[in-house]
């Protein structure tokens, strides 16, 4: 049976389901916990912003408040896996992620390769991400793609508590490391989840709205920017077909190039800085492999090359509106219709 919940109580309850279901599932984290073994509340807090809230009662002894070392407890983390359990570690800010990185890099994206497909690395690496939270340049950064670059780590993006929880149970069944990025400006948002437990299969998109004139290809956030703009489209004679790609690796090309091949116009909209950015690998990959296809160039919604300012104004400016996604898909629909 569904019901309404949001993205972070869709999170926490996905984490719960697979504590009961699988012995091996730990949690590692800064205050993820919190407060407990103190003089009042236990389990006072449960991370920065609640998450994990509820979870030590349930089961403890299996979340593991951390120091405030992201090299030492992702570390611990990724030899839980390599040696049999489950574990996932909350990174907090996945702008944190420079203090870790090798750890990530060269070690848990590596082991597949390097033992000759041997070795299982089944961590989950859950991190805040994006703007629009007056949270300044080192804590609301869209790293996304940086992660996507390096062979060996599935990303996830999720746009909705239904995708969160599907896909985060996913996340924790799977043998490979995976990235698992949580909008913070999404985690109060709300849809009908099923109160049991289920699974998204990482690597397939979800078309969210359809459409014959324009698709626009996004995730996490900027998804609903995006069924905005279609909305708006609409009412001036436009059909916008909106993809939500949730797994930004692997990428379900298939569905992008079938809605590419029918609308023959492409927006991508990515909240990443656009040089090598999300925005530019679906743009690249349309002009290679649907070039045939295409009545106007590709075009790109993406946040300025620049970080993101602490200023409540510049900030909303920084992120990618409705009114910059309808008028880039305004643009190339009107450039095919006077050719």
């Amino acid at each position: 049976m569904a019901r309404k919940i949001s993205v972070k109580q869709a999170i926490n309850e996905a984490l719960d389901l697979e504590m009961r279901r699988d012995p091996s599932v730990i949690l590692l984290g800064e205050d993820i916990v919190g407060g407990a073994g103190a003089p009042g509340e236990i389990d006072a807090w449960g991370g920065v912003l609640g998450v994990t809230k509820g979870l030590d009662a349930k089961h403890p002894g299996r979340l593991l408040d951390t120091p405030l070392s992201e090299s030492a407890y992702i570390g611990a983390a990724i030899g839980a896996a390599a040696c049999g359990m489950r574990p996932v570690a909350e990174l907090m800010f996945l702008d944190f992620m420079g203090v870790c990185f090798d750890q990530i890099l060269n070690q848990a994206a590596k082991f597949k390769y390097m033992f000759g497909g041997k070795a299982r690395t089944p961590v989950v690496i859950r991190a805040m991400v994006g703007a629009g939270f007056r949270a300044a340049a080192q804590h609301s950064q869209m790293l996304t793609p940086i992660f996507t670059h390096v062979p060996g780590l599935k990303v996830v993006c999720p746009s909705n508590a239904y995708d969160a929880k599907g896909l985060l149970i996913q996340s924790i069944r799977d043998d490979d490391p995976v990235i698992f990025c949580e909008h913070k400006n999404l985690y109060g948002h709300e849809a009908d989840v099923p109160a049991e437990s289920y699974a998204i299969p990482l690597g397939e998109a979800n078309v969210v709205r359809e459409g014959r004139d324009v698709t626009i290809v996004s995730y996490g956030l900027t998804v609903h920017r995006a069924l905005e703009a279609a909305a708006r489209l609409a009412r001036e004679g436009i059909e916008a077909e909106v993809i939500d790609l949730r797994t930004l690796s692997p990428i379900d090309w298939d569905t992008v190039i079938e809605s590419v091949e029918a609308t023959g116009r492409l927006v991508v909209v990515d909240e990443a800085n656009p040089r090598c950015s999300i925005a530019c690998d679906v743009a690249a990959y349309v002009a290679q492999h649907a070039f045939g296809a295409l009545k106007a160039a590709p075009q790109m919604v993406t946040a300025p090359h620049t970080p993101v300012p602490f200023s409540p104004v510049l900030e909303d400016i920084y992120v990618p509106s409705a009114d910059a996604i309808a008028a880039a898909a305004g643009r190339i629909c009107a450039r095919a219709r006077a050719a």
